[in-house]
């Protein structure tokens, strides 16, 4: 696979937690501790390819629609995940950002996502961005609000506002737009995340449930990738 085959910044839903644990007859957190592990495969397959960025919806903003006790699994599983997966980045030189409303996730979750951003800070052999109580139309709105105060304020004029105004508002404005979007279990949706960055994303739709999905999987979607020819609405 050539380098200029390979995307730069790949994304994922990770859907079928819930299915998968409920076709073995397990509880659903059983589901997302497996999709945990599958978040391994992807980091490692990142790595292996040269893919620069990964963001993965580990937690969308109607999420917090779901039962306490499920909420209050996940929030568990993610300081979790990050106590032991942080000492994985450090010495696979991976670099931690997070996108989304954060301020609403427990005290302990915040304290220790910061601290694994804070020490993978330098690291540079791929940033994975947690997507975390997570919205792509609470961003866009969010961003459209701090526009419109600096045109209040004079620091912006109307006729100034444009698409790379926005784009460097939303959370994502430090990093590239996706160039391919992988989703889980078969389904057909955005699922409202990433509305402004995915406009001209390439789509991979697997029939596999999130935690079945492996390191092979996820090379297989960037080699179905790299057969496709990009137009970005040109010929």
């Amino acid at each position: 696979m050539s380098d200029s085959a390979t995307p730069r910044h790949v994304a994922v839903i990770m859907d079928g937690n819930g299915r998968w644990a409920q076709a073995r007859g397990l509880p659903r957190k059983a589901g997302h501790r497996a999709g945990a592990e599958s978040v391994r495969e992807a980091v490692d397959a990142c790595l292996d390819l040269g893919i620069e960025f990964i963001t993965l919806y580990a937690f969308s903003s109607e999420n917090w629609n779901r039962p306490e006790k499920e909420i209050e699994a996940l929030m568990k599983l993610l300081e979790q995940f990050l106590k032991t997966k942080g000492k994985e980045f450090m010495k696979k030189n991976v670099r931690l950002r997070t996108i989304g409303q954060t301020h609403l996730l427990p005290d302990s979750c915040r304290a220790q996502l910061a601290k694994v951003e804070k020490e993978t800070a330098n690291n540079s052999a791929l940033t994975v961005i947690l997507a975390l109580s997570y919205g792509g139309r609470e961003e866009i709105a969010d961003a459209s609000r701090r526009i419109a105060e600096k045109v209040s304020t004079g620091e912006l004029s109307p006729e100034d506002v444009t698409k790379e105004t926005v784009a460097q508002h939303l959370d994502t404005a430090e990093f590239p737009d996706p160039d391919l979007l992988i989703r889980t279990s078969g389904e057909f949706r955005l699922s409202n995340f990433l509305l402004w960055q995915l406009s001209y994303a390439e789509f991979f739709i697997s029939e596999k449930n999130w935690p079945d999905f492996n390191k092979s999987d996820f090379r297989d979607a960037v080699e179905d990738y790299s057969r496709r020819h990009r137009r970005f609405g040109g010929l």
